[in-house]
């Protein structure tokens, strides 16, 4: 596994608020989404992204209860193979919230797993096309 970070998702809970607050104070520029979408990229700089993620999704995603205000991180992490990637994580001692999943309305196949704090890091490749 060859790990890729792409993006540092952040799962939020005002959408409008936040999206202000990247866009107006901060000046990051959205290349998708807005400010009454569930999921928005705004360019970082470099090869990063910022995301800005309602959390009630995400935990909808992986199948969580509501983390009631206690994740509020994801970091995305881009790899070849999703199942190869989560075998391994697996293998060095970790568990997965969610297994591998083909995701056809987010374009990717993901895995996730929770830190020791309980962020969450997703490991995806984009499904073909």
């Amino acid at each position: 596994m060859t790990p890729e970070l792409t993006h540092v998702r952040l799962l939020v809970r005002d959408m409008p608020a936040a999206y202000g607050f990247y866009t107006e104070v901060l000046g990051l520029v959205p290349t998708f989404g807005g400010p009454g979408d569930a999921y928005v990229d705004l360019a970082a700089g470099g090869d990063v992204s910022v995301a800005l993620f309602a959390a009630d999704e995400m935990d909808s995603a992986l199948d969580l209860p509501a983390a009631a205000g206690g994740r509020r991180v994801c970091l995305v992490v881009r790899v070849e193979d999703v199942d190869a990637a989560a075998a391994e994580v697996i293998a060095r001692g970790a568990s997965l919230a969610a297994p591998p999943t083909d995701r056809p309305d987010w374009g990717l196949r993901t895995a996730h797993l929770l830190d020791p704090d309980g962020n969450v890091v997703e490991l995806y490749a984009d499904l073909p096309r």
